[in-house]
């Protein structure tokens, strides 16, 4: 009975409209001419087109016709709801040329590169100010109740694991080795490359032996050192200064967690030998790790058992405390700083048990204390460090923005690449005036800071105070603390790091490209170290998008039944007869185009190039018969002209021009492919270069040699801009073949072949006029 139920609602809302109101969607509703009459209706034609041939009362005979259509029809089909272009069949479709004329582009105007002046104001500046000095945005907010002690806790950890780092630093520089940092291993093969241990022998008195004068090659490589720091703090504010940020946007997920993964492996070797007590020879650049691993493997024999038990009981008691941490983490106020519990108490031990002279466990040491005055630069070491001052600034920059995005992912917030570059310059540079070391960050501290409840650069405040207080006062305190203390802290902090080899069992189920970049970014990067490795991880991630560009999918596209969406026909397998729609998954530039256009011949179906030479040949012989044909002719009608008339009109007789038809596949007896429209879909282009314009110039050429129409759809307006660059546009290939559109270049090509145009949705008349109610 829905039909009746349809004839009830046509018959209600025939009594509710006033005298001589139109129905909805009838020429006069919609603007169009109407014709005067009382209580007429003009009814749309079956085509769907306008028509007030048909203007009569609506009586209830025609309701219930009305209805019965409707009923004749499926349920699904009276469910369907009209849609803006469902009568596109007899609507006008636009080309590019004839969208163009109505609506023409605006030009850009060369000088919107040119600063507002209207932006010079106040809060441009107040604003511009927040940006180089953010502290001033969230230093006012800090919530002191909620931070603070976390803060303090944390800059103390943090500040008390720079001091044997530090003094393990100055070592890296002065022997021209290191340990894990990779800033201090580049800095310290610089000072090893110019400042030999060659150039500061002296000889001993009254005997041809000479003996190092470490004291004047320490000062030296010093003095190196900081006129390098200088230059690398100039080259990281100048790649600030000119936006050089962007290059973290190539440091995928995938790679930023594969790098530090391996990074992790790195520090956990590096951290063995203060573990198990042995000396190890430092080592750097490629296979470094597994040289430093095998060879702490050789030397296990001579483990110092006190080393190693302190080692073992530092590490199970500051796990087993950040486990129970964790779990009651609801109830407590704030994590246990349990680093620094540690850190005192085995300090005291050692004091008081004379570990290092009964067991022989290796402490910290000696701590230098004091500040040392600025000094200027030596300028004349510019040039010979300009190179490694460049690949420093580059290498330092990408190790902490790596690690910046994996904590910013972790706690949710961005991290401004550009101005990263311009703090880590403007440290280095200030910090080359008193003797300070090019900086970067450092994983294992950084992770310290995160577990031991750090929350802003609040503690990195406090942990410099507690440097400075150490140099200058108490740095003796900690000359007791077991450096296995310090590795046993590290080592349960890279816990977190560890859990990322997990990553590679959910990549390898949801995209193995990522897993490939992952992979080898851990493997390049322990096999090549941290610099190197880091460089490998990004070309070959590039490598990936190239090769994705270079292999994409090529799909022909059919009409979704009763919709205007074109999908892939191995998908939906309804092709529309006589059309080929094909789109690429990528966009075509020089590294694609040529496969592009074998793509398109092949999945076409004809063999165009075999068609064309075959043309060509048929061509040749048409001409020869041609002009035999031709000459004949001439020589019959020239006879036949002399027995026909005199010689004197003869000769007054002036030849007719014959016009010689273009010459079809048809008319050379090649059969015509069935083939008589191309679409190519170019949405997902977004930009072509001149390889790209050549390849469709004689995409365009070959297929309109075999009579195929070819047209482009879904070009942006920055394509089209390209294009008519590119000399793309001719005589023979105009804007009437580009299209907004795949459906609307469907509903060209079919008018234009007498073909009914595939409509995308079957309504009854009827329904349309109810639904538009």
């Amino acid at each position: 009975m829905e039909w009746w139920r349809l004839a009830q609602l046509l018959s209600w809302q025939e009594k509710q409209l006033p005298e001589g109101h139109p129905w909805p969607g009838t020429p006069q509703h919609t603007g169009l001419n109407w014709p005067p009459g009382n209580g007429s209706r003009a009814w749309a034609s079956p085509g769907g087109g306008s028509s007030t041939a048909s203007t009569e009362p609506i009586s209830p005979s025609r309701l219930s016709l009305s209805a019965g259509e409707v009923g004749a029809g499926t349920m699904e089909q009276s469910e369907l709801r009209r849609r803006p272009w469902a009568s596109q069949a007899d609507s006008e479709v636009l080309s590019e040329a004839e969208l163009e004329e109505i609506a023409p582009r605006t030009q850009l105007s060369p000088h919107l590169w040119l600063p507002d002046p209207s932006r010079c104001s106040c809060a441009a500046a107040k604003s511009l100010l927040f940006q180089f000095l953010p502290i001033l945005g969230w230093l006012p907010r800090y919530p002191v109740r909620d931070w603070l002690l976390g803060d303090i806790i944390s800059g103390f950890s943090v500040g008390i694991m720079h001091l044997p780092q530090g003094k393990s630093r100055l070592h890296t520089v002065c022997q021209g080795t290191g340990p894990f940092a990779v800033i201090s291993v580049m800095i310290g093969s610089v000072t090893g490359s110019l400042m030999p241990n060659s150039n500061f022998m002296d000889p001993v008195n009254g005997t041809n032996e000479t003996v190092l004068n470490e004291a004047r090659r320490d000062s030296a490589r010093v003095e190196l050192v900081a006129t390098l720091t200088v230059l690398v703090g100039v080259f990281q504010m100048a790649l600030g200064m000119l936006q050089f940020g962007f290059v973290v946007t190539y440091l995928s997920e995938p790679l930023v967690r594969g790098y530090t993964t391996a990074a992790a492996v790195q520090v956990l070797v590096s951290q063995l030998k203060y573990v198990f007590g042995v000396e190890v020879a430092e080592q750097s650049g490629p296979l470094s790790m597994f040289t430093t691993f095998i060879e702490i493997c050789t030397k296990l024999p001579q483990t110092n058992v006190g080393t190693l038990v302190t080692s073992l009981i530092a590490m199970a008691a500051i796990l087993a405390v950040k486990m129970l941490s964790a779990k009651f983490a609801s109830k407590l106020p704030m994590p246990i700083p349990i680093e620094l519990i540690t850190i005192i108490v085995s300090t005291g031990i050692s004091y008081g048990a004379g570990l290092k002279a009964k067991f022989g466990i290796s402490v910290v040491g000696d701590i230098p204390s004091g500040m040392k005055p600025p000094v200027v630069p030596n300028v004349s070491y510019f040039g010979q460090v300009v190179g490694n001052a460049f690949a420093i600034a580059v290498v330092g920059y990408a190790i902490c923005i790596s690690l910046g995005k994996i904590f910013a992912l972790k706690h949710g917030y961005k991290v401004n690449s550009n101005q990263e570059l311009i703090a880590l310059g403007i440290c280095n540079f200030v910090g080359g005036f008193f003797q300070c070391f090019s900086i970067s960050c450092s994983m294992s501290r950084t992770l310290v800071q995160e577990t031991t409840g750090g929350n802003s650069q609040v503690a990195g405040v406090i942990a410099s105070l507690v440097i400075l207080v150490t140099i200058l006062k108490i740095g003796q305190l900690f000359q007791d603390l077991p450096k296995a203390i310090l590795a046993a802290i590290i080592i349960v902090n890279l816990k977190g790091m560890f859990k990322q080899f997990t990553d590679m069992r959910t990549l390898w189920r949801s995209n193995r490209i990522d897993l490939l970049i992952w992979l080898v970014t851990f493997v390049a990067t322990l096999l090549l170290n941290l610099d190197m490795g880091l460089g490998v991880s990004v070309a070959f991630a590039l490598l990936t998008v190239i090769f994705r560009t270079q292999m994409p999918h090529y799909s022909i596209l059919g009409q979704v039944s009763s919709t205007d969406i074109y999908r892939d026909v191995v998908e939906y397998n309804k092709e529309i007869p006589g059309v080929k729609i094909f789109r690429s998954s990528a966009t075509v530039y020089f590294a694609n185009a040529e496969l592009y256009a074998e793509a398109l011949k092949e999945k076409s179906g004809i063999n165009v190039d075999y068609l064309i030479g075959k043309k060509k040949k048929a061509l040749k012989k048409q001409k020869k018969q041609q002009e035999k044909d031709k000459k004949e002719e001439a020589k019959k009608k020239k006879v036949s002209l002399c027995q026909m008339f005199p010689s004197g009109v003869s000769s007054k007789l002036e030849p007719q021009a014959s016009s010689t038809p273009k010459a079809t596949l048809e008319s050379l007896g090649l059969k015509k492919p069935d083939l008589h429209s191309l679409i190519l879909d170019f949405t997902p282009v977004n930009f072509v270069d001149t390889v790209c314009i050549k390849i469709l110039k004689n995409i365009f050429r070959d297929f309109q040699e075999i009579e195929v129409d070819v047209f482009l759809v879904g070009c942006h307006a920055s394509v089209i801009d390209q294009l008519e660059k590119g000399n793309f546009f001719s005589q023979t290939i105009t804007k009437h073949h580009l299209f907004a559109s795949v459906h609307d270049a469907i509903t060209y090509v079919t008018r234009g072949q007498g073909q009914s145009m595939p409509k995308p949705v079957t309504v009854s008349t009827s329904v349309n006029r109810l639904l538009d109610l």
